[in-house]
């Protein structure tokens, strides 16, 4: 099934467009009108999981959500290109080209470092809200070895299609998105599965693994003047709230929310309190 076809049937598929900037083609939606907030999704993610979210912050803003390059409909123009900084100068070079004026960026896991990196780079003082933010390094020897494992995955077309064959059923998805501690509708696990049984997807997500590294992020941690908020499900079996808590601390100007009953899909599950946070934060 080509792009077009599988669009057809993808939320907010009427708002989508294809940019080419290299080196990536970017898949972006965009709706409503006002103040530009600009929403990043995290690791195997893509624009569907904001779904909720655009139609509710479309009401009275300008939201733009973008697949991550190899994620979603994103194709990815460079398979050494999916690193934390390079990722960011990819991503300001997408906003540069289109002239985006962003008052306000909203993202999620993942999403929330590149995020980070991006409006750090620029200096900017355009506030970041962060949904369950994975800001932290993987401990131990899991730090080591699970972007090892990833890069190997990454380099062998046979182990990505296995991969994309043991993720995609419909018991697979419930299983895996289990170990968000999220409780997401039988809508999102059909979209999540449809993601899952896309091979650059896949392999898009598995390139972002072997080469993300966050030790550079950390160390600047103190140093980041971009303002923050942090948004975090007490559930949330992916990313510790505790980390998200300590990484708070050691940054100037960042603050935590905290749920309880929501796991690492917060922005799936409550997306309108998501959605008045991200204006109560633009009207301070």
């Amino acid at each position: 099934m080509g792009v077009a076809q599988t669009l057809t049937a993808w939320p907010h598929a009427e708002h989508s467009r294809f940019v080419s900037v290299r080196p990536h083609v970017w898949h972006v939606q965009e709706m409503g009108e006002g103040e530009t907030v600009l929403l990043l999704h995290g690791a195997s993610g893509s624009t569907h999981s904001w779904r909720d979210v655009m139609t509710d912050l479309a009401k009275d803003h300008h939201v733009i959500a973008i697949d991550l390059p190899g994620h979603g409909f994103t194709k990815l123009g460079s398979r050494h290109r999916s690193s934390l900084p390079l990722m960011a100068q990819d991503l300001q070079s997408l906003i540069d080209d289109q002239g985006w004026q962003l008052k306000a960026v909203l993202a999620h896991s993942a999403g929330a470092a590149l995020a980070l990196r991006l409006l750090q780079e620029t200096g900017s003082n355009t506030p970041l809200i962060g949904v369950n933010p994975a800001l932290t390094p993987f401990k131990g020897i899991a730090g080591v070895l699970f972007p090892m494992a990833a890069r190997v995955v990454a380099m062998s077309p046979l182990m990505t299609n296995m991969i994309k064959r043991r993720m995609s059923g419909p018991e697979q998805v419930i299983s895996l998105m289990s170990t968000t501690g999220s409780n997401i509708s039988a809508e999102g696990l059909d979209l999540y599965a449809r993601l899952f049984r896309n091979k650059d997807h896949v392999d898009g997500t598995l390139m972002m693994m072997a080469q993300w590294k966050l030790d550079g992020l950390m160390a600047d941690l103190p140093r980041i003047e971009v303002p923050c908020v942090f948004l975090v499900g007490e559930k949330d079996k992916a990313v510790s709230p505790k980390s998200v808590k300590d990484v708070a601390a050691r940054m100037p100007h960042a603050t935590v929310t905290s749920y309880e009953g929501y796991g690492h899909l917060l922005h799936e599950e409550a997306p309108g309190l998501v959605a008045d946070h991200v204006r109560d934060v633009l009207r301070k």
